[in-house]
């Protein structure tokens, strides 16, 4: 029996209700991505990941050297890291090169859209249509990233292999919330003032790498098309991080050994967590977005019940309930990361306002309703200091 249920209210639309209770802990659903995939940067500095479902490729020692900038790193437990027991399974595309952690992962995104968009020999070649897009989307869109041109790329490769172009588009479809201007617009605010011409730029790319004129199957990816899937992927994509140090780390802390050792291990994750910082600061993880099309359909809180967790260091999602949700209960997650999240009502209705152009009514909102309009000095600090950083 299914935990949730989909409803739609004529105050917040669409949304997922438990339709039993679960327990604060509980996974409440899993789900594979119709597409997922790395973000450009990410990819660009060296971060290894499984082109189709994320999971790292660099073992957790070799992650640590990296982050940290310092081959002399020697991890103990090394059979903390679930790497290295699948190393022998890594294997390529032998067309292009790209990495896979499995002859599964490889067949999949063979079977569902790699065929089609494969650069082959071309793969590092700078001046090939797709690399062109590629390197404008970077420059268009610096890290911190939120979304991946190669999500694009691989819906393209999706639509040439469907054996049903339109149920596809069927699937897409049910993504969308808002109209493409709503959409468009929380895209803009997420991409900065060049947007409205980057878009453009970008569309000419998009067709002289797919000949998108010329493919039956692309018919649909007119300008006002192209929009659309712009605005659809920019507003669902989910963000994904995974890590072989990460995964080290849980699973180190959770063996059992002396004090004598604990007490070793625990200050070596500390020193170089540190060091990690000093190098790449808070770019710990591969990184990518991907569309689910369950997870896309639950509701903002400002108190959730539930949050969006990566067990198994891929690109499988899971929700997992924060709190005992009640039959009937809404499921909610946070659209806000946690720093916003902690900010006053007046601050976090702003920026829900400004970003995703509604009114927050939820239990923690109704509760502050009668709090000053204000913001404190230290958040308008923040925010003076993200303004200067966007200029």
């Amino acid at each position: 029996m299914e935990k949730v249920i989909l409803k739609s209210t004529s105050e917040k639309g669409r949304g997922l209700y438990a339709a039993e209770l679960i327990p604060e802990g509980g996974t409440i659903f899993e789900e594979q991505p119709l597409v997922s995939c790395q973000y450009s940067w990410n990819a660009a500095y060296g971060y290894l990941a499984c082109e189709y479902c994320l999971r790292p490729l660099e073992t957790a020692e070799r992650n640590a050297q990296r982050l940290a900038n310092d081959p002399c790193i020697m991890l103990p437990r090394t059979e903390c890291c679930p790497v290295e027991a699948n190393l022998a399974n890594h294997t390529k595309c032998e067309r292009c090169g790209a990495l896979y952690c499995s002859a599964d992962c490889l067949q999949e995104a063979a079977n569902r859209y790699h065929t089609a968009v494969c650069l082959g020999s071309e793969a590092h070649n700078e001046q090939h249509p797709v690399n062109a897009l590629v390197e404008f989307w970077k420059k268009m869109h610096y890290p911190p990233e939120t979304c991946g041109i190669m999500l694009f790329v691989k819906i393209v490769g999706m639509f040439r292999q469907a054996a049903d172009p339109q149920a596809l588009q069927a699937e897409l479809q049910d993504f969308v919330h808002k109209s493409v201007n709503e959409d468009l617009f929380i895209f803009h605010k997420m991409l900065g003032e060049k947007f409205t011409q980057q878009i453009e730029q970008l569309y000419e790319l998009f067709c002289k790498a797919f000949q998108v004129e010329s493919d039956e199957r692309l018919s649909w990816l007119t300008p006002e098309g192209f929009k659309s899937l712009v605005a659809l992927v920019g507003t669902n994509g989910q963000g994904i991080g995974t890590s072989s140090f990460g995964d080290w780390v849980k699973n180190v802390t959770a063996c059992e050994m002396s004090d004598q050792e604990r007490q070793a291990v625990d200050q070596l994750i500390d020193d170089l967590y540190a060091k990690m910082d000093d190098v790449v600061g808070s770019f710990l993880n591969n990184e990518g977005s991907a569309l689910y099309a369950r997870q896309s359909k639950i509701n903002h809180s400002c108190a959730p019940n539930a949050e969006t967790v990566f067990p198994k260091s891929n690109h499988m999602l899971a929700l997992r309930a924060t709190r005992d949700i009640q039959p009937g209960e809404e499921i909610c997650i946070s659209y806000l990361d946690e720093c916003n999240l902690q900010r006053s009502r007046h601050s976090r209705q702003k920026t829900l306002k400004d970003y995703y152009l509604f009114i927050c009514q939820c239990e923690k909102c109704e509760s502050q309703i009668n709090d000053p309009d204000e913001t404190s000095e230290e958040e308008e600090d923040e925010d003076d200091d993200d303004m200067e950083e966007s200029d």
